[in-house]
Parts: structure tokens; C-alpha cells; sequence
């Protein structure tokens, strides 16, 4: 990945020396070594998260989750300092560690009410996949008014597929108060991507582990974001939205929305 950033600056540097020494108008620049560069940077992504440092069962998960695309769509680079919310277990902690490398930082976050499933499960799981192996990620136990409050400024932060708990598990409330603490803890112009499980409206999303794109929207608005993507990069349209998500029929396939939302820059 930081391969392709270094070609991007050495492709703009050579444009900067030739404008320098020309006296006549060139013509205009191919945007060609930008996407090149660019498909080179996923395909860096993509060999890294392939490797044997991962575990196979983790491996196995991104045929489905797509996260060298999903984090290209979104802009996450090397040396960023990001948030996984409501990390639990850590799947997207480690991806998001490898992403940004030794000289970024992932925040691992989980409100008191995931740390509280089964026993303590995600703490215990995110402790061990964290040990002395990812030594960039750091373990954020913290309410949403205390992840609000903490006076953290990250570059982008990441919510997959856990909008609809804080919405259903908690409260609308709760799902308003998350949005309004990230963007609270994101440096202006920062990132926030949201990826969850299509609801139908009018059905009973909170028993189905679903939420409706426009509540998402809805909710990131009223925060302050603004929606800047919307991709059907997970979207299955074989996933008519009737099914609960933990259903042999559908897990793991999911017809998943992907919003790119963005802090105001000022």
C-alpha cells in the first residue's frame, strides 16, 4: 500500500518538473498512472490480507466482506490513525492493523453492552487477537458519551454491521449518541464508513438483525455527516431482506449496504 502512495507522488512530482521547464502549454495529464497506482494499492491490500498472519478462519470471511475493496472505496491509507466501533472480537481491528501499517493506529472500541454478551466472550476473543501480534491496536473500553468526551481525533472510523445494535439492542437514542461521539472524535474532513444488514421497512428489523439504509442515513445527517458514497459493493440481490442474518439460507451473504460518510472539513 504505501508502494502505490509513493507512485502517486512521484507520478505528480515529474508533472510538477516538467511544468517547470516548459514554456509552451503541455497537454492535459492522463489520469491513467493515478488509477494505476490506485488498482496497485488494493492489489498491495489484497496479497497482505492473503497472508498466513491471518488466521485461515478470518481468511475465509473476506470473499464476503471484501475489505482490501471496501476500505479502498472509503480512502483508508497507510499511517492513518483509525476506530473500529463496536470492535467486539477484532475481525475488522486486524484488517484495519494491517491497512495502516506500523506508523497508523487502530482504536478497538466496544460499549459496555457488547463487552457484556456471553460472558465477556468479545473481550476475552479481542485480547487474544491482540496480544503481541498487533501492536498498533489498542483496546478501547468506552460508552458512547465517554468515546465522545475522550478528546481522541482519528483520522476515520469504521461501524460493521453493528448500526442496528446500538439502534435495536440499545436505543434510537443510543444509535443518535454513537454518531454524534464519532463525529466528535473524527478530525475535520475525516471518514466514517458504515456497512450493515438491508432492512425492509415496516418489517421487524430488530428480531431480523437488520436496519433500514435511510434510518442509517437518517441518523449519520442528524450527526452532522455528510454522504459522500453509496455503494452496492455488498450488495446480493438474491437477499430479499426476509431473513434472519444468523440463517443458514443467508449468513454470510447478506445484501449489505456501504455508505462513505464525511466531517465538513470546516
Amino acid at each position: 500500500m504505501q508502494l502505490g502512495r509513493q507512485m502517486i507522488l512521484s507520478v505528480s512530482a515529474a508533472f510538477l518538473i516538467g511544468a517547470c521547464s516548459q514554456s509552451e502549454p503541455e497537454a492535459p495529464v492522463s489520469a491513467e498512472p493515478a488509477m494505476e497506482a490506485a488498482a496497485e494499492m488494493e492489489q498491495d491490500l489484497t496479497a497482505i490480507l492473503s497472508s498466513d498472519t491471518r488466521s485461515e478462519e478470518d481468511r475465509a470471511r473476506d470473499a464476503s466482506r471484501k475489505p482490501s475493496e471496501v476500505l479502498d472505496f472509503l480512502g483508508i491509507e497507510t499511517g492513518m490513525d483509525l476506530v473500529d466501533l463496536m470492535a467486539a472480537g477484532g475481525w475488522y481491528s486486524e484488517v484495519l492493523s494491517l491497512t495502516v501499517g506500523a506508523d497508523g493506529s487502530v482504536a478497538a472500541q466496544n460499549p459496555p453492552f457488547i463487552l457484556a454478551f456471553r460472558d465477556g466472550a468479545n473481550g476475552i476473543a479481542l485480547d487474544k487477537r491482540i496480544g503481541a501480534r498487533l501492536t498498533n491496536v489498542t483496546r478501547v473500553d468506552s460508552s458512547w458519551a465517554e468515546l465522545g468526551a475522550s478528546g481522541a481525533q482519528y483520522d476515520a472510523a469504521i461501524s460493521a454491521l453493528n448500526i442496528h445494535d446500538a439502534y435495536y439492542l440499545q436505543s434510537p437514542e443510543a444509535a443518535a449518541e454513537m454518531l454524534s461521539s464519532t463525529y466528535a472524535v473524527l478530525k475535520p474532513g475525516g471518514v466514517l464508513g458504515i456497512i450493515d444488514h438491508n432492512g425492509n421497512a415496516g418489517a421487524d428489523n430488530n428480531a431480523l438483525h437488520r436496519i433500514e439504509k435511510s434510518l442509517a442515513i437518517e441518523l449519520a445527517l442528524a450527526a452532522g455527516f455528510l454522504i459522500e458514497g453509496d455503494s452496492s459493493l455488498l450488495s446480493n440481490s438474491g437477499d430479499d431482506h426476509t431473513l434472519m442474518v444468523f440463517d443458514e439460507g443467508i449468513r454470510g451473504k447478506t445484501d449489505r449496504f456501504l455508505l462513505k460518510l464525511r466531517k465538513p472539513a470546516s
